[in-house]
């Protein structure tokens, strides 16, 4: 006997975006150390998530369980907030999840109070600037030498860009 393979379920749907858990810490600090050269560890992620900071990932619903994808995490500090860090796991992307996630973002932190949003890029990182700057983000200054490099001694350059959030609902959304 054959099954016909539309009636078997997919092995995974559309992304979906929901809170970080704890439970996300590691698989977090996993795509954070796939995704820069010095990745931060799942007991980081545990101790920002306890105090606290405002996350987001990014899964997709597999034959069993969910895979996560993705995240964004920030701190909210009264009305104003920090982009700390944004990572996709390497297989996705270039496909335009990420503007997806950081657009969600962007409202759960406008949700949180935020009315800014503020981040720090190395000026060499094109793709993450055509996304920032894609999302609204503008420059507002240059620190010299920021990101140490490891062959060269001479380190590269951060920008810090600001994004107004005042044109998203600030309206809180509730699951019934």
């Amino acid at each position: 006997m054959w099954l016909l393979p539309w009636l078997w379920p997919p092995l995974q749907s559309a992304p979906t975006i929901r809170p970080a858990a704890s439970g996300d810490s590691r698989r977090m600090a996993e795509i954070h150390a796939e995704s820069f050269a010095h990745g931060w560890g799942s007991g980081m992620f545990e101790q920002m998530l306890a105090e606290g900071q405002i996350a987001d990932i990014m899964v997709s619903r597999a034959l069993v369980g969910q895979v996560a994808m993705g995240f964004a995490i920030s701190r909210v500090i009264g009305d104003e907030a920090e982009l700390m860090s944004i990572a996709l796991d390497p297989e996705i992307r270039r496909r335009g999840y990420a503007q997806g996630l950081l657009d969600a973002h962007l409202v759960t932190l406008r949700r949180a109070g935020a009315i800014a949003l503020f981040l720090e890029v190395a000026d060499d990182n094109a793709p993450a600037l055509a996304l920032y700057r894609g999302a609204g983000f503008h420059q507002i200054g240059r620190r010299k030498g920021y990101y140490a490099a490891a062959r060269t001694g001479q380190g590269r350059d951060a920008l810090t860009m600001k994004r107004d959030l005042s044109d998203l609902d600030p309206t809180p959304r509730r699951l019934f």
